[in-house]
């Protein structure tokens, strides 16, 4: 009995650029894009996700990278590692550029809230695609981001420590966003360095659009291996209020 017993599986295609992914389907209701930490769609994220689906949202798990369903621990994220560091679709250490998967990812939010109707879509990544919710901003049809212990790129150095991976001219658009009503929620653990100072950054980039969830502690994976329920319930209540 596999963990994505009762997901849909199915694709979804950039009609602009032709690139397409995997997705894997559940629920009802309005949209929420989830996308895996590394290594990838593992039994924790999938526990995630259908929380998600029980509070009344259609659920999309994009497949970017790792096995489905990946087997969780250290051996598993080296080696999904070794292939995402390579992959151009992920900007891992450049300074104010957007990762290029972004693109294919507005597309699929732009897809689901087209299909579903409602307010719009919410999209959520975690550590290694923490950010990309950030950047799955930029289209209108994304009006609930949320980060968890967003890491790229990869906080060598106080530059990257605090860079938010996007474009200057994507950050512009997040900003106006942001200053129309449309909140930002990011969620870590206090002392997470991977995470670097991009709260500090997010604050001073768009003020009180951005909802600061900070658990007390060293650990990382917020919603899935060291998960809080303080954390799992604030991210549903962030996405019913925005959504529902």
């Amino acid at each position: 009995m596999s963990v994505l017993d009762g997901w849909a599986e199915g694709t979804h295609t950039d009609p602009a650029t032709g690139v397409a992914h995997p997705t894997y389907r559940r629920g009802s209701g309005p949209g929420v894009v989830v996308v895996a930490e590394i290594p990838g769609i593992t039994p924790d994220v999938v526990t995630f996700a259908d929380e998600v689906v029980a509070s009344g949202f259609t659920v999309v798990l994009p497949h970017l990278f790792g096995d489905v369903p990946s087997a969780a621990g250290p051996g598993a994220a080296v080696r999904t590692l070794t292939k995402v560091c390579v992959n151009r679709e992920f900007n891992t250490m450049r300074l104010h550029e957007t990762s290029p998967v972004a693109t294919w990812l507005r597309s699929l939010a732009r897809t689901l809230h087209a299909e579903l109707g409602g307010p719009g879509v919410g999209a959520l990544g975690m550590c290694f695609t923490g950010g990309f919710a950030l950047a799955m901003m930029v289209d209108e049809s994304v009006v609930a981001p949320v980060l968890a212990q967003p890491s790229l790129p990869f906080p060598v150095g106080r530059a990257r420590a605090g860079d938010l991976n996007l474009s200057p001219e994507d950050l512009v658009v997040v900003k106006r966003r942001a200053a129309a009503g449309c909140a930002v929620l990011g969620v870590k653990y206090a002392d997470d360095p991977a995470v670097g100072t991009r709260f500090e950054t997010l604050t001073r980039e768009i003020g009180d659009a951005f909802i600061r969830v900070e658990l007390p502690g060293r650990q990382h994976s917020t919603l899935t291996g060291q998960r809080q329920q303080v954390a799992v319930d604030r991210v549903l209540e962030f996405f019913r209020d925005a959504l529902l």
